[in-house]
Formats: C-alpha cells, sequence, structure tokens
C-alpha cells in the first residue's frame, strides 16, 4: 500500500466501512412497523363446506356428462390401418356395417378423422366423439 496517496487511503478506508455498515442496517427492524388492517372485520368461513363424496365419486379424467352420444351417432367397431396413412372405421349405422374413411357418411353423420380410441363424428354443427367399444370412458 505504499504506492497509494492519502486521498485513496481515505477512500479506501471510507469504502470499508461501508461495506461493514450496509449490511446491519439492511438486516435491521424498522422502527415505525405500524401495519394497518385492511378489512376492520375477520373474515367470515362459508357457511357448509361443499361435501366431498360428489368429488370422490366422478372419475377423475372422464369427460363432462355434457358430452353424452347423440342417440342416433353411429357406432363404433374398430379402427384398421396406419392411423394418418390409410386407416378406416368399422362403423355399425342403422343400415348395417360398413367402412369408413374420414370424409366418408353414415346415417348423414360424416367421419372427421380416426384416433386410437375413437372416432370422429361430425353432422351440421353437432360433433361427437364415438370411443371404441370396451374403452374407459364408454357410457
Amino acid at each position: 500500500m505504499a504506492g497509494l496517496s492519502l486521498r485513496q487511503h481515505a477512500l479506501l478506508a471510507g469504502a470499508v466501512l461501508v461495506a461493514l455498515a450496509v449490511p446491519p442496517w439492511l438486516l435491521r427492524e424498522p422502527a415505525s412497523a405500524t401495519v394497518t388492517p385492511v378489512a376492520t372485520s375477520p373474515l367470515a368461513a362459508p357457511a357448509a363446506p361443499p361435501p366431498l363424496r360428489a368429488a370422490f365419486a366422478r372419475t377423475l379424467f372422464a369427460p363432462p356428462a355434457a358430452d353424452a352420444l347423440p342417440a342416433d351417432a353411429p357406432q363404433l367397431l374398430g379402427v384398421v390401418g396406419r392411423l394418418g396413412r390409410d386407416a378406416v372405421a368399422l362403423v355399425r349405422g342403422s343400415d348395417g356395417t360398413r367402412t369408413l374413411s374420414p370424409g366418408d357418411s353414415i346415417d348423414g353423420w360424416q367421419l372427421r378423422s380416426l384416433a386410437i380410441d375413437a372416432a370422429y363424428f361430425t353432422r351440421g354443427g353437432q360433433s361427437a366423439r364415438v370411443p371404441m367399444p370396451g374403452s374407459d370412458d364408454q357410457r
């Protein structure tokens, strides 16, 4: 430290004092720590908690009941082929069993797409997801 001037020594000493004094100052408790409550009355609990029986009774990943199939929707019997390439659906309609490719129709319902476990049909503004027989989302 022989090469430092008196002014540089004073600045260095001041920096050390600031470095030692700032952390305790930041960690101190505020002198005027008065907290004013926003609400003057305590929060009220609900009158009665909702029954959990209904939540435990329904299945976790089942689609909502509003997605129920229309009565006249075709019945999917199976999907054959490679999805996205040459897959076809075996479908039972009012006039018997047919093989449908996406775009084909039966009983006014048009097959839009196929999945590994379902077929998606549309008719006018209606749409229906028809699950494969034996799948978990059968009703």
